[in-house]
């Protein structure tokens, strides 16, 4: 099997203003400016873009007017938005379970940023950075967790990426009924699948632009939602039977390291890039990977990086 490193960094931005965060996302501008869809890249678009973000996050507008001026680039208050990017289908599977949230991200390793965000923008919280200040996955200091996978549908439509989305309940939510209820009020771009974890509660809902935010029928997620899933997407993304294999396994980290479960290389080079564990009403989660692990904690957050190798599964 190929193997691949990757380069994984944990970093402290504080509440975004004292040139750390900055300092981080200036580097990735050009490349994160080309996701830029060709609506968000005109005044009127742009325009539209921010109302609709002050329309549904407004406790976090200051943050995005703050952030934008940090980064100091054409067009960086619209991209920050989420609201006007082109569509990503990452694959990830994922189980709430109590009190805990387990997950695996797959995806190319060249599309993953790789970094775990320690933040205090509205309050303390700690994830996986991607899109500059989205999270895939993460908690927040009043014991909530919160990840996503994509739901394997093509539907697509005025709203937010998903990144956003999580980001803004962590920064806003309490628990878990406070944020499903939060969902209902936001209009998501792409389907997608949230597993939402805090000590008393696990639920997984399905968002999309086609639809009302549903709860599953329980705490797991693949990169399908209610609806039938073709033979192609099947051979594709093994889906169904990921979601099998998580729901008999349960919140076991040493399934989630082995196949089914962790996918190795695919024709397209995605692959499982981390495994995440997360204890929110302990405050800490531990990445995982084949033969190594780093834990993180809202009272020992530790900056650094590591270099992990990918495709060796357990």
């Amino acid at each position: 099997m190929r193997q691949q490193h990757k380069t994984f960094q944990a970093i402290e931005v504080g509440d975004g203003g004292d040139g750390r965060w900055a300092a981080y996302a200036r580097p990735l501008w050009q490349e994160m400016e080309a996701l830029l869809t060709e609506e968000g890249r005109t005044p009127e678009g742009a325009d539209r873009f921010r109302a609709l973000f002050r329309a549904h996050m407004p406790e976090m507008a200051p943050v995005l007017e703050h952030l934008a001026v940090q980064l100091d680039r054409p067009g960086a208050e619209v991209f920050l938005t989420h609201a006007a990017l082109r569509p990503f289908s990452p694959a990830c599977t994922q189980i709430g379970q109590n009190g805990t949230l387990l997950r695996n991200y797959d995806l190319r390793p060249d599309q993953c940023e790789g970094v775990i965000v320690s933040s205090c923008l509205l309050r303390p919280v700690i994830g996986m950075q991607d899109m500059l200040w989205g999270l895939l996955d993460g908690m927040n200091d009043a014991g909530l967790a919160v990840s996503l996978t994509w739901g394997g549908r093509s539907a697509h439509g005025r709203g937010f990426a998903i990144l956003v989305v999580v980001r803004y309940l962590l920064e806003t939510c309490d628990t878990v009924d406070e944020a499903v209820a939060r969902l209902r009020s936001l209009p998501v771009a792409v389907p997608q699948n949230l597993t939402l974890v805090d000590a008393v509660k696990a639920v997984t809902v399905f968002v999309g632009p086609d639809m009302p935010p549903t709860v599953a029928p329980d705490a797991c997620a693949a990169n399908h939602q209610h609806l039938p899933v073709t033979d192609e997407q099947e051979r594709a993304l093994r889906t169904q039977e990921r979601l099998r294999a998580i729901r008999a396994a349960g919140a076991d980290v040493a399934a989630m390291l082995k196949p089914p479960l962790y996918r190795p290389v695919d024709e397209q080079g995605s692959r499982t890039l981390y495994t995440a564990h997360y204890r929110p009403a302990d405050g800490r989660v531990t990445y995982y990977w084949p033969g190594e692990s780093w834990q993180q904690s809202f009272g020992d957050f530790a900056p650094g990086s590591r270099t992990v190798t990918l495709g060796r599964a357990g």
